[in-house]
């Protein structure tokens, strides 16, 4: 009997559509998805409503799936930002392999991470309704557990940031916070870890728009940084070691200093980037990890240049015109285009990597290569917004 798996997913999203349902298929298990949005989901699999964000609700669904015939669990596993601790805790409750749910916690809840890396890289944070008058401005403001920069402002004094707090509030009620802004330049790390090795993937440099929003605007792989080795102590601080794992990390003048823990893969097609790039089955992987496998043995890939670019939106409006879905070869460089708006959508200008009309992704012998394949790209395809 085929190895069963339960999928716990928010929303619909390309990373388990196109990412992670197809490497279960490959690798032969007996998936079920569950859900709070089962319309959202056109998966292939038995879809059932659940409450995911309730560690309990995902213990009876399975519970209850199993005693009417179907399989025992093998795995239960996430790549939702939100839904890390609960599927933690079912997975856990199972006897399964699982992320400590602490460690998950504290990853998702910026404030309790910033409490918990104190020791080792003191940041100031606050409660947003409750900033000090020294605060030491600039700070970033942000969603206590929010994602893909949305609402994180930077703001340079305590008017500013009062502005701020009442612009997001009309938009959203959950917890926001204050935090020191810190220099650098931006990379990623890309990690991946079995409970007994944490493994570096890779790195990312990332471009940034202007403040005061952080629009991601292009990813470019790297060499990790020589201070790599703080930010992996600062993970293993956390509790952070299994499965896959996305930090954001800034450097400067020869300090790492974490900027965000997201416990999953990377995300905006990044992921697809990473796997073509190590040439390896990257979803497989991580699927495999969460049955209790142990991390294949390591891979050198070739020497390559990758970018991530995403297309994005500069005005609100009414998408009419897009690409859809592209593979092609340029040269040597080796082109994908997956969309991430349809042509008749809303677009909605919001400063945030929710503008992203889509991601081109290539992948050649170096820089140079890659950036005139790009820029050629752009050149022969069209988005407008009208």
């Amino acid at each position: 009997m085929a190895a069963s798996l339960y999928l716990v997913a928010g929303k619909a999203t390309d990373s388990v559509t196109h990412g992670f349902l197809p490497a279960a298929a490959r690798l032969g298990l007996d998936v079920t998805l569950l859900t709070d949005r089962p319309a959202a989901h056109d998966a292939g699999v038995p879809v059932v409503e659940c409450d995911v964000s309730d560690f309990r609700a995902i213990i009876a669904s399975v519970e209850g799936i199993a005693a009417h015939g179907g399989a025992e669990p093998a795995a239960v596993f996430s790549n939702s930002d939100f839904l890390q601790a609960p599927a933690a805790l079912a997975a856990a409750y199972f006897g399964l392999p699982a992320k400590d749910w602490r460690a998950a916690t504290r990853a998702k809840n910026k404030a309790l991470m910033r409490r918990h890396l104190a020791s080792l890289d003191p940041v100031f944070s606050a409660d947003a309704a409750r900033v000090p008058a020294d605060a030491p401005y600039p700070l970033v403001l942000k969603p206590r557990e929010g994602v893909a920069s949305e609402d994180v402002f930077l703001v340079r004094d305590a008017g500013e940031l009062s502005a701020r707090i009442e612009e997001v509030r009309a938009r959203r009620g959950d917890p926001l916070v204050a935090e020191e802004y810190l220099p650098g330049r931006l990379h990623t790390l890309e990690t991946l870890g079995d409970g007994r090795e944490v493994r570096v993937l890779g790195s990312f440099r990332t471009s940034l728009s202007p403040p005061p929003f952080f629009v991601e605007e292009r990813l470019e792989w790297a060499p990790p940084p020589p201070e790599t080795a703080q930010v992996l102590r600062q993970l293993e601080a956390l509790g952070v070691g299994f499965g896959a794992c996305h930090t954001e990390f800034v450097v400067h003048e020869g300090r790492a200093r974490i900027i965000e823990v997201n416990y999953r893969l990377i995300g905006d097609h990044c992921d697809f980037l990473l796997a073509d790039l190590l040439g390896v089955p990257l979803f497989e992987q991580i699927l495999d990890v969460h049955l209790g496998a142990s991390l294949p043995g390591r891979r050198v890939p070739r020497p390559r240049h990758a970018v991530a670019e995403p297309v994005i939106a500069d005005r609100c409006g009414t998408l009419t015109a897009a690409p859809g879905p592209l593979l092609l070869d340029d040269g040597p460089v080796r082109l994908a285009y997956r969309p991430q708006r349809a042509v008749g959508d809303t677009v909605e200008l919001t400063r945030t990597n929710r503008d992203y009309l889509g991601t081109v992704r290539a992948i050649g012998p170096g820089p140079d290569e890659v950036d005139a394949a790009l820029a050629r790209f752009r050149a022969a395809h069209e988005w407008t917004i009208a």
